[in-house]
């Protein structure tokens, strides 16, 4: 029987106090929501006592969500527990996080206090949670730094004292891999009353080895592992859920289980990037753009014939359709014909060998080669053969004015005019081509990007657009970034209107 580990997800509060990635209450339902969905145990949705919003957020994500526990931080402080259990009053399944520092550098130099005093403080601040609610959680600050032998007689106390779940931090990324593995087994095996609680890790990647030391204290014993969503959090952010998660996809010999819906991993990265206006780096393990993207020649070929040579997680595990073949000058024949046959394009082993030797000298020239590149070198234009083509486009647009569209396409040969006013020119010039083209569509990714830089650069966009259960990619460059995305909006159409 595998064991269950539950998912503590720290980023609307641990996450968001990255600065310039502060939430609105309605910002951070929206986030809540998302994590119930993806099937996140424990929800810690704010500091209450810390700011009004935060305790107003608490309060309205206690009423947006059904089944997960949503969780109040505290200090071991009278006071920021009375706020907190007034904060979680709505809440269906509640807990309050309580804690203090346990290392020597926080007794001696945060509290001027004594070890014997900071365990009569823990005791209290437990005892005086357990008045409000059943489920408290207990945190040892800096628990990493902390000798093994004092920490197992905080944690042992603080259980004693009513503690359902004991947090050991590595607050400041401090442990290396084996010695927090290590930590964890001493507290399973010398802590009497340990079984009464679950033990919790709570990971920083300040020497980048939150998800390394989390594991191994999982491996230890801990049942519950704190983290966010993409790894953010203070300093150099915390461990990152999708990891761990996906780890024990993989690593089915840990035998260990999660709630977690891995297939909407990808949704719920982009969603808190893009409401934290906080990019996700392209080499970032599992959610990073470039993460299945495949632009060696030998690793195309592998991927092409079997997926499982370079990857070890299958892209539709994680909310992505399938890797991505980049072409660049280290791509090889077997890329640059897979991209072909996707286009429609089949050609013979000797036009190949032709094609791909102009392939190569385009490829030294040019960062990366888009769909209409690789058309022009076989003689195509795929403009040309689409269907469905743009004629004219206009659009108003300022501050203090509506955005307003009018969009000409012309349609196997015949022309549809439409006008549509937006929140902003591409949104207006989106709606107008719906009105056109009458389909249930949804634009699920829109990337921008330039070629060389500067105000008069030709601008790239990258689309990918849902229709009836599938998604299609859409390219389009333009020195007018509007008409660039428009453009790239019919060349998504194209692919499932006949």
């Amino acid at each position: 029987m595998s064991d269950k580990l539950f998912i503590f997800d720290t980023t609307l509060r641990d996450g968001e106090q990255v600065p310039g990635c502060q939430l609105n209450t309605v910002e951070k339902i929206q986030v809540a929501r998302a994590l119930e969905a993806l099937g996140v145990d424990v929800i810690e949705a704010g500091f209450p006592i810390s700011s009004p919003g935060d305790f107003n957020s608490v309060v309205e994500i206690s009423k947006a969500v059904t089944w997960p526990t949503i969780c109040a931080l505290t200090r071991g402080v009278q006071k920021d527990i009375d706020v907190a259990a007034e904060a979680l009053q709505y809440a269906k399944h509640k807990r309050i996080h309580t804690g203090i520092g346990t290392s020597d550098y926080h007794i001696k130099h945060k509290f001027n206090s004594t070890r014997e005093e900071i365990i009569e403080r823990a005791v209290a601040a437990v005892k005086h949670a357990k008045k409000y609610v059943e489920d408290v959680e207990f945190y040892a600050e800096d628990a990493g730094r902390t000798d093994n032998e004092y920490l197992a007689r905080v944690v042992e106390a603080v259980i004693k004292a009513g503690a359902t779940v004991v947090n050991i931090p590595d607050t400041t990324g401090y442990c290396l891999p084996h010695e927090f593995g290590a930590k964890i087994k001493y507290l399973m095996e010398n802590v009497k009353g340990v079984h009464n609680a679950i033990i919790s890790t709570h990971c920083h990647n300040d020497l980048g080895m939150a998800t390394a030391n989390t594991i191994e204290g999982v491996i230890a014993g801990a049942r519950q592992v704190e983290t966010t969503i993409n790894g953010i959090g203070e300093r150099a952010g915390n461990t990152a859920m999708e990891e761990i998660a996906m780890i024990l996809h993989s690593h089915k010999e840990l035998n260990i289980t999660t709630n977690i819906n891995t297939k909407k991993i990808t949704e719920t990265s982009r969603l808190v990037s893009s409401l934290m206006n906080m990019p996700v780096q392209p080499n970032k393990s599992i959610v990073g753009r470039n993460a299945f993207a495949h632009s060696s020649g030998i690793h195309q070929d592998g991927v092409l014939k079997n997926r499982e040579s370079y990857e070890i997680i299958d892209p539709k595990d994680v909310g992505i359709d399938e890797n991505s073949i980049v072409l660049t000058a280290r791509s090889g024949r077997a890329a640059l014909k897979h991209r072909l046959s996707v286009l429609g394009v089949e050609i013979d082993q000797e036009r190949l060998d032709k094609v791909y030797e102009d392939f190569l000298k385009l490829a030294d020239r040019k960062k990366d080669i888009n769909d209409d590149d690789v058309l022009m070198l076989v003689g195509e234009d795929r403009a040309a053969k689409q269907r469905i083509k743009l004629e004219h486009l206009q659009v108003v647009s300022g501050i203090g004015v509506q955005s307003v569209a009018s969009v000409t396409l012309n349609i196997a040969g015949e022309k549809f005019e439409a006008s549509a006013s937006g929140n902003g020119p591409v949104d207006a010039s989106i709606k107008a081509v719906k009105k056109i083209i009458d389909r249930r569509m949804t634009l699920k990714e829109f990337l921008i990007q330039a070629i060389n830089k500067g105000s008069d650069d030709v601008g790239k966009v990258h689309m990918q657009v849902e229709y009836d259960g599938n998604t299609y990619f859409g390219f389009g460059a333009n020195t007018d970034i509007v008409a660039a995305s428009v453009e790239a909006y019919i060349d998504a159409i194209n692919k499932f209107v006949k």
